[in-house]
């Protein structure tokens, strides 16, 4: 099993040095990076690539660690016992299998995403690691041990919004994508739109990236959107003047909505041309 890349993905050379030592090595591959780089659609290519299944385990504020494992629905069991039903005799009728379980429960080596580790509580990863580093686990209610048929491969992502306890990150191998250059993006926007004009998508890329570069966003555009902006300056067919100031300094972009998401940093997007204008 080697990841080269696909089609549809655009992996640098060191995201597939680190996707292939996390297959030789046979421990988790912690991806961080800026929202919108890419971290959960690798996952989905890694799987495309290796023709191997893939399992999604979307992480949120609220979700533990024994939900990836199984989760006994006791309720609903003593309910229908009270109710005659012959079900509540087999208690693995109760037994809602998690995302862990079914990667391995798995005949062929699939890929398991842990998507946003960092969502969840700070002893989320913890309560994970005999998991993960041995690949079975216990269940109390049908006494019996899950083992892994084939160990599968592990892609966990993180947005860096909380900090991972040593522990964890000890048992992954590790890996930042780096925000595209120039260069490295427009192969990607290639990719999505293979038909765009060369003088299209250099302005278009020139504005981005002032707009990226801008000090003080709360929040700066990501290949994602710069995708979705693309899209919509295609769609709405605008044309190549709106995208080039009559000088070098920065302007409102068309469809600037598809770049910044929130008001402050559109607010001062907007006074950044003000003051540029008024003081030529």
């Amino acid at each position: 099993m080697r990841f080269e890349g696909t089609s549809n993905y655009v992996a640098t050379d060191d995201l597939k040095v680190a996707v292939n030592a996390a297959i030789t090595l046979e421990r988790p591959l912690l991806v961080k990076g800026e929202p919108g780089t890419g971290k959960t659609v690798l996952a989905i290519e890694v799987a495309k690539a290796l023709g191997a299944p893939l399992i999604e385990w979307h992480i949120k504020s609220t979700t533990k660690a024994h939900q990836g494992l199984y989760e006994y629905d006791a309720v609903m069991r003593l309910r229908d016992s009270q109710l005659g039903d012959p079900r509540a005799t087999d208690i693995k009728n109760y037994i809602k299998k998690g995302k862990l379980w079914e990667a391995f429960e798995s005949d062929v080596r699939p890929i398991l995403l842990i998507d946003e580790v960092d969502k969840a509580d700070i002893e989320f990863p913890n309560d994970l690691l005999q998991e993960l580093d041995r690949m079975e686990f216990y269940c109390y209610e049908t006494n019996e041990t899950i083992k892994a048929k084939v160990r599968p491969l592990v892609i966990i992502t993180s947005n860096n919004e909380k900090e991972l306890p040593d522990a964890f990150l000890r048992r992954c191998f590790f890996h930042y994508i780096k925000f595209p250059d120039a260069e490295t993006m427009k192969t990607i926007v290639d990719v999505h739109f293979p038909g765009l004009k060369k003088e299209l998508l250099g302005a278009a890329l020139k504005t981005f990236y002032d707009v990226r570069n801008l000090p003080g966003l709360k929040k700066k555009p990501s290949t994602s959107e710069l995708l979705d902006w693309l899209k919509l300056l295609v769609a709405e067919d605008i044309p190549l003047e709106a995208l080039h100031s009559k000088d070098e300094k920065v302007s409102v972009p068309p469809l600037v909505g598809a770049l910044l998401k929130n008001e402050q940093d559109v607010t001062l997007f907007e006074k950044l041309v003000f003051m540029q204008r008024h003081n030529r």
